[in-house]
């Protein structure tokens, strides 16, 4: 079977907001680590089926970070795109940026790294599309995850 053909990173690019509302917060009123991990997870799958066209699945969630809360009544910006790919897995960037509607002041306040896996009907592993790194900052992100798996395996040895 050949190859597929790389897919650049920019068709995986997603942008998905969320308004903030009571109910995604602690008794503080900023947003809860469990929603935004939710919020992540859904952008990553996103973009990957964006980038293989098939379900994937979530495999791992690395370098995860909260830097600043988002408070109830703002919005939530999650920014995903896939930065590398294996033979069936998927690595996805997501940020999280919080904007204060009233204001228009825009904070990062997450990211994280989501491993994904393609699957097919059955659930077996399919193989993905390379992606294909355009700009110097994709290029960056790529080899950065190529090190960061190159890592992961000599841990398990």
């Amino acid at each position: 079977m050949a190859k597929p053909d790389p897919i650049p990173a920019s068709q995986s690019a997603a942008e998905m907001p969320q308004l903030v509302l009571p109910e995604h917060a602690n008794v503080m009123g900023n947003v809860l680590g469990g929603m935004v991990m939710h919020w992540i997870d859904l952008a990553a799958v996103l973009s990957g089926r964006r980038h293989c066209r098939r379900m994937v699945v979530t495999a791992a969630v690395s370098q995860l970070s909260f830097l600043n809360p988002i408070k109830v009544g703002g919005l939530a910006i999650l920014k995903s795109k896939v930065v590398y790919t294996g033979r069936t897995s998927i690595d996805v960037k997501v940020e999280v940026f919080s904007e204060e509607l009233n204001t228009g002041e825009v904070k990062k306040t997450s990211s994280a790294y989501v491993t994904l896996v393609a699957v097919g009907d059955q659930g077996e592993l399919v193989e993905v599309p390379p992606v294909l790194p355009e700009t110097e900052e994709e290029k960056s992100e790529f080899e950065a995850a190529k090190a960061r798996k190159q890592n992961l395996k000599r841990e398990k040895l």
